[in-house]
């Protein structure tokens, strides 16, 4: 499919772009707020698009393109902006938060490897196999920080595992 993607396929793309979006969207979820996540979705496949030519070898699609996405949030948080504060006295419109909020938050609190492969697991629903084949890392790695983040995540959410 990357060959064919790279030879103007768009359908080709696309099927790269739905088999590949879930992995994006954990990276950037574990990285960047929220509500910016759907553009900088955008910004990565674009990029990939655009540097496709780039790519030296067709297998390593999925980890070059977990690499940009990486670097995209980094670039994110590298950007300076000015945000003006809004007044306390505003009433809120937010959701309530419930419980898979408050384990996403506790998430993003997590070291940056333990955040990214929980991320892709729970939610985006990705196996151990499907994280190593598209980010590039090994499956030990993978097994490894899904075992830790699991550890840490239970232990800062109060949750006792018995054995």
């Amino acid at each position: 499919m990357v060959a064919q993607a790279r030879a103007g396929n768009r359908r080709a793309f696309a099927k790269l772009h739905q088999r590949f979006a879930p992995m994006v969207h954990g990276i950037l979820l574990a990285r960047v707020p929220r509500a910016e996540v759907d553009d900088l979705m955008q910004d990565v496949f674009l990029s990939a698009l655009k540097r496709l030519d780039s790519l030296r070898e067709d297998v390593a699609f999925g980890p070059w393109l977990a690499t940009i996405a990486r670097n995209r949030a980094t670039d994110y948080h590298r950007r300076k902006r000015t945000m003006d504060e809004l007044p306390e006295h505003l009433p809120s419109n937010d959701p309530p938060r419930g419980e898979a909020q408050r384990v996403l938050d506790v998430i993003e609190t997590l070291p940056e490897a333990y955040r990214e492969t929980l991320i892709l697991r729970l939610v985006e629903d990705m196996t151990g196999p499907e994280i190593a084949e598209r980010t590039g890392l090994t499956p030990g790695s993978v097994r490894v920080n899904l075992h830790r983040g699991m550890k840490l995540l239970r232990e800062r959410l109060g949750i006792e595992v018995s054995t």
